[in-house]
């Protein structure tokens, strides 16, 4: 009876599995190719290889060399007429040389624009592009985001492969991968996890808010693409810690998160330059002497010091003398150079937003609301 009972559902059964193992790979597919995992006697499941990752996404990375002409030292005899007559150097003075540099950067549309860092392109007299399949152009520097760090470039080549871009959320101990040019060597992948979010306070940027990585970024990898297991692109690779005068720190890598780079490319592609949210006050951080004479919760704040008339922070009651210690329900935490991590719902919202501030003012806690715009220097300039 048992063994016949098995007979009628072990085909069901089979189609059913069948069936569900098509569903996860379907879903898997759906967000790019898929990592490869090692056979079934693996019951972890561990992955074996991100060949696939890699292969849909090293089209989209290109290397970078740049040339900046450099004015060679004149030398007081190159006004002597004697020593012109004999040398017949009455050009030198006028001689220029090249000086060559080399970084990485990523396709982010199929019509040419790429992303890169501004420290790689800085400078530069001319910029020159060459993609995985060998062909080469010149690039024209479309416009930079100074404060984080980067630039967009745009080629004229037909038949271009633009990355992919992850939508998911990424968190700490994700798989990702680096891919760039080191040391000008040729396109390379490294290989590690997410090993932090939300980096600030580093000095290194204006705006900071890095993802931070163990995959080796060695100098030529700047301007490179962070991407997930499945080839899409989690951020703009941009500096080792140790290779800025952190010796100390070994192994952390920072870039550039995905959704902050395309923000900046849009609106240099639309506007000519980055449009941030404006707040309209000037402010520093408070003293943990401070915070205990005002008596307030935390040791992190932001104390305004100035308030821009008509601006928005004018607008919404602020007044000088505020202590702001949330924006957008989120803490404003002193960094280590003393940045100001709520400031940066502020840098990364839009004008026109509203945003919500939390402040202390005579030992009362008060909430007020106030609508972003545009900074009037930006405009006027």
């Amino acid at each position: 009876m048992l063994l016949r009972f098995f007979s009628y559902i072990r085909w069901p059964l089979a189609l059913g599995l069948l069936a569900a193992l098509i569903a996860l790979t379907v879903m898997n597919q759906s967000r790019g190719i898929a990592p490869t995992v090692l056979s079934s006697n693996n019951t972890r499941g561990m992955v074996a290889s991100y060949a696939g990752a890699v292969h849909s996404a090293k089209p989209a990375v290109v290397n970078i060399y740049t040339r900046k002409k450099l004015k060679r030292a004149r030398h007081p005899l190159f006004d002597d007429p004697l020593f012109r007559h004999f040398f017949n150097n009455a050009d030198t003075s006028s001689q220029e040389r090249m000086q060559s540099a080399l970084g990485s950067g990523v396709i982010v549309t199929e019509t040419g624009y790429l992303l890169t860092n501004n420290h790689v392109i800085a400078g530069a007299d001319e910029i020159v592009i060459q993609l995985q399949d060998g062909r080469e152009a010149q690039a024209d520097l479309i416009g930079i985001d100074k404060e984080n760090d980067l630039a967009v470039l745009k080629i004229e080549l037909d038949q271009l492969t633009a990355i992919a871009m992850s939508t998911q959320p990424h968190n700490v101990g994700d798989v990702v991968l680096a891919i760039g040019n080191p040391f000008g060597k040729g396109q390379t992948v490294t290989q590690g996890i997410i090993s932090a979010v939300g980096r600030y306070g580093l000095g290194i940027n204006t705006f900071e808010n890095f993802i931070q990585t163990d995959a080796a970024i060695n100098p030529g990898n700047s301007g490179g693409a962070l991407i997930d297991a499945y080839g899409q692109l989690v951020g703009i690779n941009s500096a080792m810690l140790n290779r800025i005068g952190n010796d100390d720190l070994n192994g952390v890598g920072l870039a550039i998160p995905a959704a902050t780079a395309m923000q900046s490319l849009n609106d240099i592609i639309e506007f000519g330059q980055v449009v941030r949210g404006w707040l309209g006050i000037t402010a520093e951080p408070i003293t943990p002497q401070m915070a205990n004479r005002f008596r307030l919760p935390s040791h992190n704040g932001l104390l305004v010091t100035g308030i821009y008339t008509g601006g928005p922070a004018h607008k919404s009651g602020l007044q000088h003398g505020d202590i702001i210690v949330k924006i957008n329900n989120q803490r404003v935490n002193n960094g280590l150079d003393g940045g100001l991590r709520g400031m940066q719902e502020v840098q990364e919202s839009r004008p026109g937003e509203q945003i919500e501030l939390e402040v202390y003012r005579e030992g009362q806690r008060v909430l007020l609301t106030a609508i972003l715009s545009v900074n009037p220097a930006i405009i006027d300039g």
